[in-house]
């Protein structure tokens, strides 16, 4: 028979076991009513924590791995988990879509090259790094030619002009199935910038994209070349007095913290192309391919919609905030239109002379 004092052990250690049990579901379950700062901090810790699979992928007998740089507040880089978990459904679990945003794989330069070997699968790479894997892939990029979400539409769905564009990169083992994007571009700025005089006096950053450079050599701006890390504090410090981005942009990063004038220029669709390694796609059973390219269509198609809806709240969002927005002037930015005829000459050496023609004419009138 126990003693007393075994007894009073064997109880004591289970409710020193209940305790802990009870702490342990406290940690990782807890309440409606926590503290809203300490939910804020888990958030920081882990700023994905909400986009998990509620699946486990871990059977899947392909995995897609798809990158990109930005973060999924954007619509247009949310859909990499859309397009996750539908293919995941359509597949019955046969095909992952691993998307890593947020630049978990490296910089854009980095994860193209992986992307040539096949090291990653797929990518959502912003229009102006595209260039750097095929020169057609900048016809979207060229000032006043992609310029509006109804010229996007367009140009997405004509198979004379997405076509050719699809297949830009063939040759390196790229395909662009499809895109994304993330607004039109125009002018954040320390002050007030409603005329192209106002403009002259402003030193715009700009991306580390040739057909971005040459748009403001040919227009007569001043500019500075600068990595987007360097951005906020050259904003701050005053190194850059304008940024050339779109609004989406500007306010989920909290530019408009340093540049609180928007000026509404409207030159150029932000794009995400979804570029896909071509010979991993054809090692895919056929059905396989064909579920995930007909959901990267239908999921790219929704998320066009959705940036344009968000372009829209961000701005009112914007003003809300006390940022100005304006319109450039229709004679200047008329101006700016005939200044970029140099950038369409030397561009469709590259581009190809007569695609860039068929182009500007089916957007001519739209």
């Amino acid at each position: 028979m126990k003693s007393l004092r075994q007894i009073l052990m064997v109880g004591l250690g289970l409710l020193m076991a209940l305790g802990s049990l009870a702490g342990c579901k406290q940690e990782t379950a807890p309440s409606a009513q926590q503290d809203p700062q300490a939910v804020a901090k888990q958030a920081a810790k882990d700023p994905l924590a909400a986009w998990q699979p509620q699946f486990d992928p871990s059977g899947a007998e392909y995995t897609y791995i798809l990158s990109n740089v930005d973060h999924p507040a954007i619509e247009g880089i949310a859909v990499g988990y859309h397009i996750r978990d539908k293919v995941w459904q359509r597949s019955g679990g046969r095909l992952y879509v691993d998307f890593r945003p947020m630049g978990q794989l490296g910089g854009e330069k980095d994860v193209i090259k992986k992307l040539k070997l096949g090291a990653v699968q797929g990518m959502l790479c912003s229009s102006v790094a595209a260039v750097n894997v095929a020169d057609r892939l900048g016809v979207v990029n060229l000032p006043f030619v992609v310029d509006s979400f109804e010229k996007l539409e367009t140009f997405r769905r004509s198979p004379e002009l997405f076509d050719d564009f699809r297949r830009a990169a063939v040759a390196q083992g790229i395909l662009a199935v499809d895109f994304t994007g993330y607004g039109t571009y125009g002018w954040a700025t320390k002050e007030p910038v409603r005329t192209l005089e106002e403009a002259r006096r402003v030193n715009f950053r700009v991306a580390q994209a040739p057909v971005n450079i040459d748009s403001y050599k040919a227009w007569g701006l001043k500019f500075t070349v600068m990595p987007w890390p360097d951005v906020s504090q050259a904003l701050q410090t005053g190194v850059v007095t304008g940024l050339d981005h779109t609004p989406i942009v500007c306010s989920i990063t909290k530019k408009f913290n340093f540049a609180n004038n928007f000026t509404r220029l409207d030159y150029a669709q932000g794009l995400y192309i979804h570029l896909l390694n071509k010979r991993w796609l054809e090692g895919l059973p056929a059905d396989l391919q064909a579920i995930l390219l007909q959901t990267i269509e239908e999921e790219s198609a929704k998320a066009r919609t959705l940036t344009r809806d968000q372009q829209q709240r961000e701005l009112a969002a914007a003003r809300s905030r006390g940022v100005q927005i304006f319109q450039l002037a229709p004679a200047d930015r008329q101006q700016l239109i005939e200044l970029s005829e140099p950038v369409y000459d030397s561009w469709a050496e590259k581009i190809g002379q007569g695609y860039l023609q068929r182009v500007r004419r089916a957007l001519a009138d739209r």
